[in-house]
């Protein structure tokens, strides 16, 4: 009966060594950004304290310090003569960490130059990435495509993205994102799938052109919707075709866009991104 004992104690003691020793290690991150306007800043530095996670900023030797048609000016004249800018070179040691949070404005459609000349000297091979940006209207789709072509190597995950009139938002939405995509632990809003896609009706368009009104940058119809409840709300996603501009009646169709916009209970509706 002793030898028994002392070999059930032995088989326990070895079952605790192997669980101790399987026990997978913490994930060592990092929150990369660039920022002109400090909209993605305050995103990074959000991400940064949730997940208690190493921050850094991405610095162009020479700073888009301007005004936004200064900076849009200089932005088409590098694209035109495929300029990339110089930037300062990055402290951390992107070896040690398995994950890489990376935030943007975007410009052009795209993630801001400085990410473009950081993604060409780094190698993120075998990392995750998580995409992150601040917009006018939205980009973060686009950019991720692209940043999957810079970085084929890596694992590009699903990011966030936020318009910069709406940064307010960011504290609720970016606890639940990380805890929707299993960065951080607790209680999250688990959305449905949008319905069935149908024609819009009268009260629908109302809400789209009272989303949308305001932003010059989107002169749109809305055709098709479909929708989702939210808390305290609803989330639509309306199928919009562009209308003729005014200001240049020759300029070819855009082509259809995705716009999505919420109506949350006792406020107005407003959009929070287009995809083109």
């Amino acid at each position: 009966m002793k030898t028994i004992k002392l070999m059930l104690a032995f088989a326990a003691a070895m079952l605790a060594a192997v669980s101790c020793g399987t026990k997978e290690a913490p994930k060592k991150v990092l929150v990369l950004y660039y920022s002109q306007t400090s909209n993605t800043k305050t995103v990074a530095q959000e991400i940064a304290n949730r997940l208690d996670a190493d921050i850094e900023e991405i610095v162009p030797v020479n700073p888009y310090d301007g005004d936004f048609q200064t900076t849009i000016a200089r932005c088409m004249q590098e694209r035109e003569q495929n300029i990339t800018p110089e930037i300062k070179p990055v402290a951390a040691d992107l070896a040690k960490y398995d994950i890489v949070f990376l935030g943007y404005p975007i410009w052009f459609g795209t993630f801001a130059p400085p990410i473009d000349a950081f993604l060409s000297q780094a190698d993120l091979s075998g990392k995750k990435i998580v995409p992150f940006c601040t917009f006018g209207s939205g980009g973060l789709d686009s950019s991720t495509r692209a940043l999957a072509e810079k970085q084929p190597n890596a694992e590009i995950v699903p990011g966030y993205g936020v318009r910069a009139a709406r940064m307010a938002a960011v504290p609720k939405e970016i606890d639940q994102f990380l805890k929707a995509a299993g960065f951080m632990e607790g209680e999250y809003t688990q959305l449905e799938a949008f319905a069935d896609e149908h024609p819009v009706s009268d009260e629908e368009t109302g809400i789209f052109n009272a989303a949308v009104g305001d932003y010059p940058m989107i002169q749109a119809e809305a055709k098709t919707v479909s929708s989702r409840p939210i808390p305290n709300g609803t989330e639509y996603l309306f199928t919009a075709v562009p209308l003729p501009r005014e200001d240049n009646a020759n300029m070819p169709p855009a082509g259809e866009m995705k716009v999505y916009v919420t109506v949350t209970e006792g406020e107005s509706p407003v959009f929070t991104q287009v995809i083109r």
